[in-house]
């Protein structure tokens, strides 16, 4: 048996890939190395990556600024705990958060992932009401089809019904879900869009710490884009009865839908913000929870402190490239590259509404979405794209590509012909 079977073999026996049965698992393609938008596989094939290594890798992969920036800090310290001490790479890169994101968010904790950093949000609400004097304010309102990660208090906060955590219904906390958002993005307002999350908002203002949701897009749940007014709608009830906003912008952060954050398409600033995914470009975990000065230091009344401390908190490896990341997006022509991609993915997919199996095509910035009408076999799909050159990796009835920035339009445009050929095959 060569090393590229031998490494197959060991994977299929020991290795437990997210969302997979142990049992007869579907064999994972193996990827030596990757440059640009491509990976290439141990049996040589390149594959060009329409999933930015789910969402992250918005400057494609074996960038020579990040490379520059990792090189640089590891040779300073790779890592050093948060506790007591603190470094030059963690308070730049909180200043730069802080400067870009809206002007109330002052305060910046780092967290190891996405999940974590909802965790860490969750606790700033109930903290925040604690040292207010007001404990009953613990429970959430959220939106159906929302998904905010697969930590325990991140999932009571995803679709109870269509999300993917069924199985531990019994024992999450549970919270208040509203319908959810039925406005498209571009649709014409109707006040009955919010009607039932007013109504909830009214009856249940005095138990809710916070609202969660994800601005704009729907990601996880369903990939669905709904209006800013919506959003606009929530931040004024959230106002109008005291409750925080918390604003999860783990996928959306960092000019993927067209907007550096979601939020500025409804001009509105959440009490608290999630970052993650893309703050490094890809190249290594790590996640931020911003939080005005209000809510830090209704946390820090009477002695408080917030009660969260990853190990591997402000990673100074990680923080030097989120900055050397960042700096390079906005050095670069980013918001020019997300709206040529929208418009090369609206076009390019276009063919896909004429399919009987198709039940809708969607783009939003660097997004791109075909929904089904029945829910397509994920490893039979996977086996076509990567037959073609691409790597899509399709959940539920969704077929979407979220690609990297620099993805050039010849890249682009063999990634949606293959959407297409797919699509028009089930």
């Amino acid at each position: 048996m060569d090393r590229r079977h031998r490494l197959a073999q060991q994977d299929c026996d020991h290795v437990w890939h997210p969302y997979a049965s142990i049992v007869d698992p579907p064999l994972a393609t193996t990827i030596v190395s990757a440059d640009g938008v491509r990976l290439y596989t141990a049996e040589g094939q390149a594959l060009i990556d329409g999933m930015s290594s789910w969402w992250a890798a918005i400057h494609g992969y074996n960038h020579p600024v990040l490379n520059n920036a990792a090189h640089g800090q590891i040779d300073r310290m790779s890592h050093v705990m948060f506790g007591g001490i603190t470094h030059e790479p963690a308070v730049a890169l909180a200043s730069m958060l802080v400067d870009l994101t809206p002007e109330p968010l002052q305060k910046v904790f780092f967290a190891d992932s996405g999940s974590v950093s909802v965790e860490v949000a969750i606790k700033m609400a109930v903290q925040y009401w604690h040292g207010m004097g007001c404990p009953e304010k613990n429970r959430f309102l959220t939106v159906r089809s929302g998904y905010h990660g697969d930590t325990f208090g991140a999932m009571a906060l995803c679709d109870p019904v269509t999300g993917m955590h069924e199985h531990f219904t019994s024992v999450l906390q549970q919270h208040y879900f509203a319908e959810s958002p039925g406005c498209r993005f571009d649709e014409s307002w109707d006040d009955a869009y919010i009607q039932d999350f007013r109504q909830l908002m009214e009856a249940h203002h005095q138990q809710l710490a916070a609202v969660v949701l994800e601005p704009i897009v729907q990601g996880a749940g369903g990939m669905r884009f709904y209006s800013p007014e919506y959003l606009r709608q929530v931040k004024m009830l959230c106002e109008a009865h005291d409750v925080l906003l918390v604003a999860d912008e783990i996928a959306t952060g960092f000019g993927r839908t067209g907007e550096l954050f979601a939020c500025n398409y409804a001009g509105i600033s959440p009490d608290i913000m999630c970052l993650g995914k893309a703050l490094t470009g890809g190249y290594m975990t790590l996640a931020a929870t911003l939080a005005t000065d209000r809510v830090s230091r209704g946390i820090s009344k009477n002695g408080g402190v917030l009660m969260h401390g990853p190990t591997f908190m402000a990673n100074p490896l990680a923080c030097a490239v989120a900055e050397a990341s960042i700096r390079l997006l906005l050095n670069g022509p980013w918001r020019e590259s997300v709206h040529r991609i929208e418009q090369r993915l609206l076009s390019g997919l276009a063919p896909c509404r004429g399919f009987s199996g198709v039940a809708d095509v969607r783009a939003l910035g660097a997004i791109g979405v075909v929904e089904m009408k029945t829910p397509v076999d994920l490893a039979a799909v996977q086996k076509q794209f990567v037959n073609q050159g691409v790597w899509i990796r399709p959940f539920g009835k969704l077929i979407y590509t979220m690609p990297p920035y620099i993805i050039s339009d010849d890249d682009l445009d063999f990634l949606t012909r293959a959407i297409v050929r797919v699509a028009g095959s089930l």
